[in-house]
């Protein structure tokens, strides 16, 4: 069996193709430079090339500051593209696998989201990952959507490297600390999506539908970047630098974002025996991997 994975070059692109060789189907690796998902025929011609029996597909446009002077770029990209993927599908009659946001609800709610709440961005990079969404459900029955929250690797660019860099050169940070949500470390997020997949490839009535993936435990930004400071402090005999937590109108963003985006991992738990690490536990991985790899 084959799987074809989008969007190597990102965090996520990456950690896939970095664990898929303990799983027992192959993946064949397209970075963004040779498929540009919003070229339908380019797509189309890399599936007729490739003949993959499932496709995973984290490429995603994913600036969310950006996204709002950019609206066409993010809808091309999260809408059109992840539309031209599910018609590809279609015709070839395979599964897709999607990565999805917490960025599709409004964080109005309080306690964790199932995956039934209803859909309310706040700005375009969530409304373009909801319009995908829907887009994909319109279409292809054989569909699973993961949605993830806050997600961070050792590779591309994320929170946790940013704190880290900074950290070096400033002795005090302020970060905000009204906002909630459950970090994501892209080695979990990885392994939870091969598990899934090699589950899909063996099960006789496949678990189609919306599932959520996330780190175990909920924080704020400003408690994240506490911890990491933490964790870089076990690992570098170095003064970390003061966090002082702000309040979210003391730190204005082009776009409005979710004050509280944690997400319920129940539904995967019990369709694919997918459990959730602690977020610090994946944390201290991941940073220990960025020092010993040097990728910040």
């Amino acid at each position: 069996m084959k799987a074809l994975i989008t969007g190597t070059t990102g965090q996520l692109g990456f950690e896939l193709i970095r664990q898929v060789v303990d799983y027992s189907f192959e993946a064949v690796p397209i970075s963004e430079d040779e498929l540009d998902i919003t070229d339908f025929d380019r797509v189309k011609k890399t599936f007729q090339r490739v003949k993959p029996d499932l496709v995973i597909n984290p490429a995603a446009y994913t600036n969310v500051d950006q996204a709002e002077s950019e609206p066409e770029a993010a809808f091309r990209v999260n809408r059109d593209g992840a539309e031209n993927l599910a018609r590809i599908c279609i015709d070839h009659d395979i599964p897709l696998i999607h990565v999805s946001t917490d960025y599709v609800f409004d964080g109005k709610k309080n306690e964790p989201y199932v995956e039934d709440d209803q859909v309310l961005p706040l700005g375009i990079y969530g409304k373009s990952k909801a319009a995908g969404e829907q887009v994909i459900e319109s279409l292809l029955p054989m569909h699973i959507i993961i949605r993830t929250s806050w997600l961070y690797g050792v590779y591309g660019h994320n929170f946790v490297k940013t704190m880290i860099r900074l950290g070096k050169e400033r002795q005090e940070l302020s970060v905000v600390s009204d906002q909630f949500g459950c970090p994501t470390s892209a080695t979990d997020l990885a392994e939870a999506i091969l598990s899934v997949t090699e589950q899909l490839f063996k099960a006789s009535e496949p678990a189609w539908g919306t599932y959520h993936y996330c780190g175990k435990g909920i924080t704020s930004w400003h408690r994240f970047a506490e911890t990491i400071f933490e964790v870089v402090g076990r690992i570098q005999p170095v003064k970390p630098p003061a966090v002082r937590p702000i309040p979210t109108s003391e730190y204005p963003t082009q776009v409005e974002r979710p004050a509280y985006a944690a997400l319920c991992c129940d539904r995967i738990r019990h369709s694919f025996g997918v459990k959730q690490k602690p977020w610090q536990q994946s944390l201290e991985e991941v940073i220990k991997r960025i020092f010993a790899e040097e990728t910040l």
